[in-house]
């Protein structure tokens, strides 16, 4: 809104100059102050007579902003010109004074400018011969405002949008649609009511904009109501001959202010779509809104509703991988939030290692029947782990041998950095373990490592099993498990990648089952499938190992 608003006078009259609603246009916006004349936007003159403060301009293209001007007296007292020029910013709440001679005041402090442009409380100053400009941005607006002394120019300019023709409308069959006010029954009303503006307004608008939510009615409705409202006539039968009704378009419903309310596509009523300016910085990214939250251990998937309308989706029927984890939408903006937190309620949250950085990864939303999915990622911070950094166990087998078992673990693939107190490890960091056994005749006696397994308690009927080795090979559904050795001797060694339990930060237990194998002539090494099966060369039938033993290792994240 542009305004020439009286702030301090002598008088109480207040002088109300002009209205400027800005609209996205190529069309520049000028305003002129000059001596005790203000010359507005659309060319009228208007005289200052008297020596005040008068609020110029203030528009919500640019907000937090005002610009004042001052007036006094010269040579005449009856006589005002233009003395200075105000910019108050509401944010952070100062005032940018404009005065004589170039001089420029950030409250009660003289700045010192010149053409290089400096920003001061984001507006741009700069000094030059001619005088002094000031200029601010906000969106996709830009307003200058240029004072030499003696005059104030303001000038706006705003951006023009373009959006694609709609191939599907017919500018012929709108004109004649419109062309109906020039009929009966509106030739009655003709006398008190030009239809000119009317039929202009509507084949200007349904030229470009397809004829739906009631707009094909809109402007033969306005002409009718307007000679109403001049005089006693009500056009009998204009209705039915244009098949137009009256009743209020989308009554009782209410979109938030993104959206507009329009008529369904599938013909069942209404609905709120999303406004072609704010649908269009995610259409152009073929997204649904995705914007996540990823602060701390609580995660937030944001989506627009009116975009999963779009889509025919509807939010009830959107979860996590986790079923229970339902959205829900705001009843004023009609965001659609869905919730998990990584510890408490993870809701089927999966860890895994993108290029860079971790990626809490497949949060997958699943749309039924068709269980399409939206994925998104947050990162997610690598927490230490503390590992129990070796354990060893005497283990009497039968009646045979007295051995002992001690499982290492190491951070390089050589087993020369075991991992002691110290040392940092991370989740999914590769770690490499050793179960050695001592006390044994290694050319006669092989250790067989049967099964590893991670429960969160020491138990192994913890009710948390995850499976690592089994009936002595690697989990192929784990492809960062490798069994590097195993029976070959009395040392057995494979590697996996360190992880924890969702929802569960405390302690996870490494168990171990190992058995003894009689090598004699054959080989005690497992050979594995895609079963999990192996098969032992051996003379174990003549040797049963009455006493396996149990390895455990802990870790903490």
């Amino acid at each position: 809104m542009l305004a020439l608003r009286q702030i301090g006078s002598y008088t109480d009259d207040v002088i109300l100059f002009t209205y400027l609603s800005l609209v996205p246009s190529t069309r520049c916006t000028l305003c002129t102050v000059t001596g005790p004349t203000v010359i507005d936007i659309h060319g009228h003159v208007n005289s200052v007579q008297d020596r005040c403060v008068y609020s110029l301009i203030k528009t919500p293209s640019i907000p937090d902003i005002q610009v004042y001007t001052t007036f006094q007296e010269r040579r005449r007292k009856d006589v005002s010109f233009l003395d200075r020029v105000i910019l108050s910013l509401d944010n952070p709440g100062v005032n940018i004074y404009l005065e004589q001679g170039g001089k420029v005041q950030l409250d009660n402090i003289t700045m010192a400018l010149n053409a290089t442009a400096q920003l001061v409380h984001s507006v741009e100053l700069s000094k030059d011969q001619t005088g002094v400009t000031a200029k601010m941005s906000h969106l996709n607006y830009t307003m200058t405002v240029f004072f030499d002394g003696y005059t104030a120019q303001i000038y706006i300019k705003g951006m023009q949008y373009e959006d694609t023709a709609n191939s599907t409308i017919n500018c012929n069959t709108m004109t004649e649609h419109c062309n109906v006010l020039k009929e009966a029954p509106f030739t009655a009303c003709h006398s008190n009511i030009d239809p000119e503006p009317y039929v202009m307004a509507c084949t200007n608008t349904l030229c470009k904009y397809p004829a739906v939510d009631g707009l094909s009615c809109q402007f033969l409705e306005a002409y009718a109501r307007a000679c109403s409202l001049y005089s006693n006539l009500t056009l009998d039968g204009w209705r039915s001959n244009a098949n137009c009704y009256p009743q209020a378009f989308c009554q009782d419903r209410f979109c938030s202010a993104h959206e507009f309310c329009g008529e369904n596509s599938n013909g069942d009523g209404t609905r709120c779509y999303c406004r072609a300016l704010f649908a269009s910085a995610y259409t152009a990214q073929n997204s649904l809104g995705g914007v996540v939250n990823c602060s701390s251990n609580a995660r937030t998937l944001t989506l627009v509703g009116c975009l999963l309308e779009d889509q025919g989706i509807s939010y009830t029927n959107l979860h996590l991988y986790e079923k229970a984890c339902l959205a829900q939408m705001d009843p004023v903006t009609h965001m659609v939030t869905i919730t998990f937190d990584i510890e408490t309620n993870p809701c089927g949250t999966i860890i895994k290692v993108g290029v860079s950085p971790l990626l809490s990864n497949s949060q997958q939303v699943t749309r039924c029947p068709l269980e399409e999915l939206i994925g998104f990622t947050c990162p997610f911070v690598i927490p230490d782990i503390t590992i129990d950094f070796s354990v060893t166990f005497k283990v009497k087998s039968g009646s045979i041998w007295n051995y002992t078992v001690t499982m290492m673990a190491y951070t390089d693939p050589g087993h020369t950095q075991a991992v002691g107190k110290d040392t940092e490890v991370h989740l999914n960091q590769k770690v490499w373990f050793e179960l050695k056994a001592d006390g044994l005749d290694d050319k006669n006696v092989a250790l067989v490592t049967d099964s590893c397994f991670a429960t969160n308690t020491p138990s192994p009927n913890s009710s948390l099993i995850y499976d690592l080795i089994m009936n002595g090979c690697a989990n192929p559904t784990d492809k960062t498990m490798t069994v590097e050795s195993n029976g070959q001797g009395t040392a057995n060694y494979f590697s996996f990648n360190m992880f924890q339990f969702y929802g569960n930060t405390g302690d996870i237990y490494l168990q171990c089952r190992l058995n003894l194998c009689l090598k004699e002539n054959n080989s005690c090494a497992p050979v594995c499938s895609q079963k999990y099966k192996y098969i032992r060369r051996s003379a174990m039938s003549k040797y049963k190992d009455e006493n396996p033993a149990m390895v455990i290792m802990a870790w903490s994240t």
